[in-house]
Order: C-alpha cells, then sequence, then structure tokens
C-alpha cells in the first residue's frame, strides 16, 4: 500500500485508537468515524488523487474490478475491516467509502466480558445453545454486531465438528481445524457462471457438513437453509438484516418464497418454526452500545403464526432473563447447562 497517500496515513493513525467501529469518508473534506456509538466529524483533507488511488489499491488488494461497469467494491483492509466504495459515477462528486473496523478486542466471551451487555448467566446460556446444537439466527440492524456475535458463537464449536461456512466476504474468524470456507463470487470477479450463496449452500450439503454457517441470509438461500436444518444439519447459524424478532422471521418468509416455489404461507411458517430453535436480536441502547435486545425461542405454530417465547429482554440495567423456561431446556441441562439455571 501507498504509505504517503493520506487515507492510508489516517487508518493507520485510527488503529492506535479505542472504541472506533466505522470510518466513512463522504468526499475529500467530509470524514467522520463512529466511536462508543457517536458520530465525530474529523477536521482532515484527502486530494482526489489520493482517493482515486486508495480505491484502486483496494481493489487490487481483493482482486476484484472497480470501473464503471463494476461501481461498487465490496471488500477487506490488509487488518481484516470490511470496506465499501461506491464509485464516483454515482455519487455527488467523490467515491464513498465506508470502512467497518475489525474489533480485534472481541474474539472470545472470556476475553470479552460486558460485551452486548451481557453478564456471565447470558454467556453460559448462549454457550449451552451452541453445545446442545440449537439452530440460532442472529437479527439486527446495520452495524448492530450480527457478525462479532456470530463469531464469539463460533468460538465455541467443537474442535472435531465438521463445519462449513459461506460468506460474501471473509468475516469470520474462528480456529476450527476441520473447516472449508465457501465465498461466493460475482460478475466483478471476471467469473464467467459466478457462483451465490444459493448455489454453494446446495453444494455444501454434499460436503457432509456437522454445521452451516452461513454470514447473512439475504435471498433465495433461505428456501435451501431452512431445508437443510429440517434434514438434519442441527446447530446451523446465520444472521438477518431486522429490526425485531417477528420481522425477522417476516423477511425470511419473503426470502424463502424467493426461490419461486408455490407454497403455501402456512407450509413456510411450519418450516420456520421446524428448523429455526432461538432467536437473538441486537440493537443499540439509548447510549449507542451494542446489546443484545431479546433472545427468543421458537416454538410451534398457533394457527396461523409462529410463536416466540422470550427467554432474555432488554431491561433498564442491560439483558435479563424473562423467568420463562425455554421447551429445549432438557437438551440444554443435557449440554452442561446447570438444572436449577432458571430457579
Amino acid at each position: 500500500m501507498n504509505t504517503e497517500n493520506s487515507i492510508w496515513k489516517l487508518l493507520n493513525e485510527l488503529a492506535t485508537k479505542s472504541g472506533i467501529s466505522e470510518i466513512i469518508i463522504n468526499n475529500v473534506d467530509n470524514v467522520y468515524i463512529e466511536r462508543d456509538g457517536e458520530l465525530i466529524r474529523l477536521n482532515v483533507n484527502f486530494s482526489p488523487e489520493d482517493l482515486v488511488g486508495f480505491c484502486k489499491e483496494v481493489a487490487q488488494f481483493n482482486k476484484r474490478l472497480f470501473n464503471r461497469d463494476n461501481p461498487i467494491l465490496d471488500g477487506l483492509l490488509p487488518d481484516g475491516s470490511r470496506v465499501n466504495i461506491v464509485s464516483s459515477a454515482y455519487t455527488a462528486s467523490s467515491p464513498a467509502i465506508t470502512i467497518r473496523k475489525y474489533l480485534r478486542n472481541i474474539s472470545s466471551f472470556e476475553d470479552s466480558p460486558n460485551s452486548f451487555g451481557m453478564n456471565a448467566k447470558i454467556v453460559s446460556f448462549l454457550k449451552a445453545l451452541v453445545a446442545s446444537r440449537q439452530n440460532i439466527m442472529i437479527s439486527g440492524g446495520t452495524s448492530s454486531g450480527k457478525t462479532t456475535l456470530l463469531n464469539l458463537l463460533m468460538q465455541e464449536l467443537g474442535l472435531t465438528e465438521r463445519i462449513v461456512t459461506i460468506e460474501d466476504v471473509k468475516e469470520l474468524q474462528f480456529q476450527a481445524p476441520n473447516t472449508v470456507r465457501l465465498l461466493t463470487a460475482n460478475v466483478a470477479d471476471s467469473v464467467e457462471s459466478p457462483l451465490g450463496t444459493r448455489e454453494l449452500l446446495k453444494n455444501c450439503l454434499r460436503m457432509r457438513p456437522d454445521r452451516i454457517i452461513i454470514g447473512e441470509v439475504r435471498g433465495a438461500e433461505a428456501f435451501d437453509l431452512l431445508q437443510a436444518m429440517n434434514t438434519g444439519h442441527q446447530g446451523s447459524m446465520c444472521t438477518i438484516h431486522a429490526n425485531s424478532p417477528s420481522e425477522s422471521l417476516s423477511r425470511l418468509e419473503n426470502l424463502f418464497l424467493f426461490a419461486g416455489f408455490d407454497v403455501p404461507l402456512r407450509a413456510v411458517r411450519r418450516q420456520i418454526s421446524n428448523a429455526l430453535d432461538f432467536l437473538i436480536q441486537l440493537d443499540r441502547n439509548s447510549e449507542g452500545v451494542r446489546v443484545i435486545k431479546k433472545i427468543s425461542e421458537v416454538n410451534n405454530m398457533e394457527g396461523e403464526n409462529v410463536l416466540l417465547q422470550d427467554i432474555v429482554v432488554y431491561e433498564e440495567n442491560g439483558p435479563d432473563f424473562t423467568g420463562l423456561v425455554p421447551s429445549r431446556f432438557k437438551e440444554l441441562v443435557r449440554s452442561g447447562l446447570s438444572p436449577d439455571f432458571f430457579v
């Protein structure tokens, strides 16, 4: 990378500061950071040449095309941070750059006390969900921490398990040895017939996975994922973009129908209720801190609706248990949770 480029210099400087989760470059003199939930404008200026040079280097680093025909670039920076760039052909002036910082300080539950507002009891509960092979979907809005929490959960996977992950950009961080990491291709990769998440998911079912992990469900792959969860691939995990547990189910329902099959709505909801076990909803509190807002158990249907039971909800002092006992409690106990956990 060009160490004389003022953008790289700024990134190196910001790397030494804690609490920064986003860096936003709107144009040459309009730059913001998000720090501890607050957007702060920086007093910095870049030259147009620095912006263009930065975009070219990021494209080269990610082996992606970035030009008029390929005006959107999603990729990683050398430190693992995720970057999105929109070409100036589609903005009012210069390229729009958004960088989501890779948070090295969040590597495991033990190394990240109080992350997402969790107390030790909630951490124990989440560990039991993973150990007992519950199918988990993490829901939240933009920059709510979905991938970060998924990374934390993945640290609890057994070292002897066969894991297949599917991502658009390599963001999942874990050390399980028997792992295959599948990355989608797109037109910008100059691949004649690029494979998306759905095609990779169909193939991974032939790869003898113990668990399937999908970075984000956003299309017709929802159909195939639910089929997999319903046919023995327990302990699978994914994220979805939604603002509440009920909204995440509605979104999953709509994505299921994108597959093009004429399936009655009740049958779709039945598949969802049978496939998913727990939903974890993330959000930001009034101070802008990422927190767990709910952990809901997915139960059977009542009439036309999927039933949800809230096990954890966010209160004034943070997320805490509601007192309701999950219907799958015996499974959690067999995986190490104390029989007196909810007493």
